[in-house]
This record gives structure tokens, C-alpha cells and sequence, in this order.
């Protein structure tokens, strides 16, 4: 077995959920020998692109690597979503919920929510001199963002959190992935019905009431949206702003560059995203036979694209391993897609950092790692800290 293979099969071998602290020298390892790889998973049969331009150009070419793959994992326990549709159909039903994410919005009204929901979390640890970032700030304050979007009645923050992490879990525990599905629509359905009988300005009554093409969604299909934002708004945020913080707090000097100047900031998130991707592969399915890398694809195959191994591709990005603001080449990182399916949420998600690291740095004076912090960035299929111990003042 050569070794790029034997690298990959042993990467891919466990679970898609694992804290593994570094898969960047496998990647590189499979960019230089096999950029495109077959793999047996956990969903079957698997071809994994890694290459920069090979990932970039299969996300653009929706009319041979489609979305419908995400129908084999993901859509098991969400229903079908935008995630999978296509053309029209997905033009129609991502125009119901992109008003909710729009700029605008941002702009008027969701940023001081964001501003607040961070403010009172901060509140809670601001005089102990001491806090886990992750465990009490970043783990839940995406999830209560998303909640005043849809106007939910959430008491516990923690567990609905871990639905969504359950849900997500689909490749590697099916049966966890569809319990926890199960909970979230039992949580959902008296909501939705209150929310017929008295619609607010809330997404979820948005979605109950929207007329599309003359015909409303059924529950199913609002439920399926459902499913899909509330881990989306839980996960995806809270690991952008963990590995923010994890970048700035071990690298000096783009933490003295960012307290300096603001703009620094947007870089630094910028350079996050391409660093450390929170979401690290996108699914596809080939519509026929098509050759990457000199790699024979055929028709129906499940593709999984590495966004974190295209991220870190050397014959894209100069120096690809390390952390550095003002990079000329940070805008084309592949973090958020690219093209129809481009990240929804993908103003929020920015929003929402921004917001975190602007607070924290105004707030608590000296803030830095505490001594002999054990913290790093973990995860195969989705990564970010699992803790941030800092102190201050």
C-alpha cells in the first residue's frame, strides 16, 4: 500500500467527529501523490479531492459535481434542504431566508442583538479574573443569536447545542443523528403551530406563511429548514470565533496588529477562514464520469471536497501553514463555498466574530492565555478549540 493511501485510509479510518489535532501533513502528503483519493466510509464509497484548484473548480461546476450528494448524509437526518437542491428550486426556497441574513438586517437591528447576547455572557465572567473561552462564550452565543432570529423559547443552551452536534454526527452514529433530529422536531412542532395561529415578524413564521409559486411549505419542508439553520448558526459560528481567538492569542503579533488597528480584525478573520476552516469538506455527487488529476471519477460517486487541505494548498498560498495578516491571496480562501451555494450565513458568521473579539479586547485588559494552558485546535470534519483558558486583568 503506498504510503499517501495508507496516510488517508488511516486518517479516514475512525470517526469524522474525532479531536484530532492535525491532519494538514496527510493532506499535503495526498496534494503531492494522490490528489484525488477512493476511500471506503462510513456512506460508502468516496472519491476525496484535496487540491486547491481541483476543490475551487469542482465547486463551481454544479452541472457535473452536484449538490444532491448531501442528500446521502446530511439530508438522512435534516429532510431535504437547500443544501441539496439545485437551479430554481434552490434559487426559490434560499429567497425565503436570505432577507434574515441580508447586510441590511445586519445592520439594522441583528448587530446590536449580537452586541448584547455577547455583553451578557461576557458579564458573566468579566470580574473572576479567569474564564474557559470556549466553554463560556463561544460554545453557545452563535445558538442564542439564531434563537432571536426565529423568536425560540430556548432554556437550555448547552443541550440544544449538543442536538445540533448529534445531528451533525450522522456519518459516524446514525442512530444518535436520528434521535437527535427527533428531539428538535418534538422541541419545533408546538412552536410551529402557535406561530400559524399568531405570526410575528420571526423566520419561523416567515417560512409557515410564505407563499412560493402559490403553495406554502408543508411542516416538513419548515422543519427541514429548520434542522439545517439551527446547527448551522450553533456550529460553524462558535468554531470561526474559537480559532479566532486560539490564532490571536498564540501569535503576537497579529494580536498587537489587530488592538492597533481595526482593520486588522477583518483580516484576521479572513486569514482564520482560510487557516483553520470550520467546516472542512463540502459533499457532492457527479452527474457522469469526470477526470481530476488524472483520476478516472465515475458517474453517481459520492465526492467529498477538502476545503481545509485546499485552504492550506502551497501552490495557492504562499507559506500555506502558518497564521499571517495581509496576505494578498486571503480573499480566496474556500471556507464559505463558492457560487449558488455559497454560505448563507456567511455576513453573520463574520458579524458575529468581530463582535466577540472587539468586546473581549475592550473589556478585559491584558487578556492572554493562562500559564500552561492546555488548548489546541482539534477535529477531522469540523475544527476549532476544544478550550480556551485565559486570564485578565
Amino acid at each position: 500500500m503506498e504510503p499517501a493511501f495508507e496516510s488517508a485510509t488511516r486518517l479516514f479510518g475512525g470517526s469524522m467527529m474525532s479531536p484530532i489535532p492535525d491532519p494538514y501533513p496527510v493532506y499535503r502528503q495526498l496534494r503531492r501523490d494522490r490528489p484525488v483519493v477512493m476511500l471506503d466510509g462510513q456512506l460508502g464509497r468516496v472519491a476525496l479531492i484535496s487540491r486547491y484548484d481541483d476543490v475551487a473548480a469542482a465547486l463551481k461546476d454544479s452541472a457535473v459535481f452536484s449538490a444532491r450528494g448531501n442528500a446521502r448524509g446530511i439530508g438522512m437526518v435534516m429532510g431535504r434542504t437547500i443544501l441539496e437542491m439545485e437551479g430554481a428550486e434552490h434559487l426559490r426556497q434560499r429567497r425565503l431566508v436570505t432577507p434574515a441574513f441580508s447586510p441590511r438586517t445586519l445592520r439594522e437591528g441583528l448587530d446590536v442583538v449580537v452586541e448584547n447576547v455577547i455583553e451578557r455572557l461576557v458579564d458573566g465572567f468579566a470580574g473572576d479574573g479567569k474564564a474557559d473561552l470556549v466553554s463560556q462564550l463561544t460554545f453557545t452565543f452563535p445558538l442564542r443569536v439564531m434563537a432571536h432570529v426565529m423568536a425560540l423559547p430556548i432554556d437550555d443552551f448547552d443541550q440544544f447545542h449538543h442536538w445540533a452536534i448529534d445531528l451533525l454526527s450522522i456519518a459516524d452514529d446514525p442512530q444518535r443523528g436520528f434521535d437527535a433530529a427527533a428531539k428538535i422536531v418534538d422541541y419545533l412542532r408546538p412552536i410551529l403551530e402557535e406561530r400559524r395561529r399568531d405570526p410575528g415578524s420571526d423566520l419561523i413564521s416567515t417560512l409557515l406563511h410564505a407563499d412560493v409559486e402559490g403553495e406554502r411549505l408543508t411542516e416538513e419542508e419548515v422543519l427541514s429548514f429548520l434542522r439545517l439553520l439551527l446547527p448551522a448558526g450553533a456550529e460553524t459560528t462558535y468554531r470561526l470565533t474559537g480559532s479566532l481567538l486560539h490564532a490571536l492569542l498564540t501569535h503576537p503579533e497579529a494580536h498587537d496588529e489587530v488592538r492597533s488597528d481595526p482593520a486588522g480584525l477583518d483580516r484576521a478573520i479572513e486569514e482564520t477562514l482560510r487557516w483553520e476552516a470550520a467546516v472542512q469538506y463540502v459533499s457532492r455527487e457527479t452527474t457522469r464520469a469526470v477526470e481530476v488529476a488524472e483520476t478516472t471519477i465515475g458517474p453517481n460517486e459520492l465526492v467529498m471536497l477538502a476545503i481545509g487541505s485546499a485552504n492550506r494548498d502551497g501552490a495557492h498560498f504562499e507559506d500555506p501553514d502558518r497564521f499571517v495578516l495581509g496576505r494578498r491571496s486571503v480573499g480566496d480562501h474556500l471556507a464559505f463555498g463558492f457560487g449558488e451555494h455559497f454560505c448563507l450565513g456567511s455576513n453573520l458568521a463574520r458579524l458575529e466574530a468581530r463582535t466577540a473579539v472587539r468586546i473581549l479586547f475592550d473589556r478585559l485588559p491584558n487578556l492572554r492565555l493562562a500559564p500552561d494552558a492546555d488548548c489546541r485546535i482539534v477535529g477531522l470534519a469540523f475544527r476549532s478549540p476544544d478550550r480556551l483558558p485565559v486570564v485578565f486583568g
